[in-house]
């Protein structure tokens, strides 16, 4: 695949679309850090970081039509989300578990995002389910569509579903099979692979046989592309490209990020005992948001003054989304009893 025909797409990006993205990758990173902060604090029992992952995931939530397109994340698109509409009170009252929580009423474990009025469709534990269930909704928009079974008003709206996964689930039967139905129906669809090298503590030389998870994709009939997931822009002009074959009917496309995680899998995990600090650290220079701070600064649009009102605003905003998590109540213990499934509609 090439990205000329969209080179120019981010450079169209107004200075205050790109300020949004700055702003969505720093707040993302903040809240992160607090996540980790509470974990080891002992007042959460679980986090999984999207450290280091920003660029990939706020360079592909601008590129779709947002509220529109249908997303399904996976349990590190915590940036992701932020960008699609997201608050960090909704984040962390999912760490929290507590009463009236976003995606499931305190039901369901954090970072398992899930928001009917953004499209943000709900995860499962199991890794790479979300591969083929994203598959069916595109499939399902392109039946509806193609059918007539769309108000007319809306059949002009196109459409797209998203979903990502990690490089170490793409070994997973279910992601196989969702690319290949992906690909025999056309389907509006794009499958992010969030490539970060490591499988919880697994190699990706361990994981596979081939240099790229992109490569795989002629094998499903679906276009395939890799891009430097820390650069924030490349992956916009990328995704750009993709959402724009989606809604032209011409197909799924399956994008490799190239990544990395400088901190361990989840807050269970001791990385230490997979690599070396050397690795971690010669990363940690290539650390997304810096690169586009770099970026913005030369082109003159991010200035000291607007770095530091950047700082103080996502301090606050994690300030305040923490007080009302532990403020508000836990869910009765009935609450569990209740049915699993929406009511059905009469």
């Amino acid at each position: 695949m090439t990205t000329n025909a969209v080179a120019s797409a981010s450079s169209r990006l107004s200075e205050e679309t790109l300020l949004e993205m700055f702003w969505t990758m720093l707040l993302s990173r903040r809240l992160d850090e607090r996540s980790w902060a509470l974990h080891r604090q002992g007042k959460i029992h679980f986090h999984i970081s999207g450290m280091g992952h920003e660029a990939a995931q706020v360079g592909t939530a601008f590129a779709l039509n947002r509220g529109i397109d249908y997303v399904h994340p996976y349990y590190r698109d915590l940036a992701l989300v932020l960008a699609l509409g997201v608050t960090p009170t909704d984040f962390m009252m999912s760490l929290y578990a507590k009463q009236g929580e976003y995606s499931s009423n305190a039901r369901q474990m954090p970072a398992h995002f899930g928001y009917k009025p953004l499209n943000i469709v709900s995860g499962s534990s199991p890794v790479a389910t979300q591969v083929p269930q994203a598959a069916g909704i595109a499939f399902a928009i392109k039946y509806r569509q193609t059918c007539g079974m769309v108000d007319p008003a809306d059949a002009a709206q196109p459409r797209v579903a998203l979903t990502c996964l990690g490089e170490g689930s793409t070994s997973q039967g279910e992601w196989h099979e969702g690319m290949n139905w992906a690909g025999v129906h056309k389907l509006p669809f794009i499958c992010l692979v969030q490539n970060n090298i490591y499988a919880i503590s697994v190699p990706i030389e361990s994981q596979m046989a081939v240099a790229n998870v992109a490569d795989r994709a002629a094998a499903y009939g679906v276009q395939g592309v890799v891009v430097d997931g820390n650069d924030v822009l490349a992956v916009y002009d990328v995704m750009s490209e993709a959402v724009a074959r989606a809604y032209n009917g011409e197909g799924a496309t399956l994008v490799e990020a190239k990544t990395y995680r400088p901190v361990p899998h989840s807050s269970d995990d001791d990385d230490r005992s997979y690599r070396t600090r050397e690795e971690v650290e010669a990363w940690k220079k290539k650390d997304p948001i810096m690169r586009f701070r770099r970026l913005l600064e030369e082109m003159g649009v991010l200035t000291q003054a607007i770095i530091d009102d950047y700082e103080v605003r996502a301090r606050a905003a994690v300030d305040k989304a923490q007080a009302e998590a532990e403020a508000a109540p836990y869910p009765a213990p009935e609450d569990a009893l209740g049915a699993v499934y929406a009511p059905v509609e009469e």
